[in-house]
């Protein structure tokens, strides 16, 4: 077999040079320099370089009290999206709180909201559910939309997927997010994020 010449290996060895460093820079850009491999990585980094504006849904908690998100202003406050009749997620995400919430008792109390995208919840509903991991309704509240169809821009904010099962269930995914001081949502961690991740993201401005 007859091998190349020197200067055809060299134009062979210098093309493959160039089509690898134009794909690591097609690599680098598309990825946030090599940040984010998945769609929700890149969402995450956008988010937390650039947080979003809340839209303004009024809120009632579990003992029927209207606030909105606006309310929190001046404070971080982790949040996350449930539903009373989960078996699976919701568990997670309202055990990890649980930790929090009870892990800050002789301390200030981290600021913890749950938001139920479940038409089916009413305050009574949330009012036995906090109870059951042991939420005050001050520090770590239960809400939902008092309009329930007003849910769905918040839930799009949060980047929050909801799917019908059929069953009367939902399937969704789950995150712990942070709203800043400022009222944007500056962080999503992942459920279950531990209590010094959510408290350490909550302290970041």
């Amino acid at each position: 077999m007859q091998l190349p010449g020197n200067a055809e290996w060299i134009r062979t060895a210098a093309a493959s040079i160039l089509v690898c460093a134009a794909g690591g820079v097609l690599l680098f850009r598309g990825t946030d320099g090599f940040q984010a491999f998945t769609t929700e990585q890149a969402r995450r980094i956008s988010i937390e370089q650039s947080p979003r504006l809340i839209p303004v849904v009024q809120l009632e908690d579990q003992d029927g009290r209207a606030f909105a998100m606006s309310d929190y202003e001046g404070h971080a406050v982790a949040v996350n999206f449930i539903y009373t009749q989960c078996t699976t997620v919701c568990a997670l995400l309202s055990t990890g709180f649980q930790r929090l919430h009870h892990e800050s008792d002789d301390g200030d109390p981290v600021p913890l909201l749950s938001i139920s995208f479940d038409p089916r919840d009413t305050p009574a509903r949330l009012r036995e559910y906090a109870a059951h991991f042991g939420a005050d309704g001050r520090a770590w509240r239960f809400a939902r939309a008092r309009d329930t169809t007003a849910i769905a821009p918040m839930l799009r904010t949060f980047g929050v997927v909801v799917i019908p099962d059929g069953k009367g269930d939902f399937q969704h995914n789950a995150a712990i997010h942070v709203v800043n001081a400022a009222g944007r949502l500056a962080r999503i961690l992942d459920p279950d994020a531990s209590p010094d991740a959510v408290v350490h993201a909550l302290s970041r401005p």
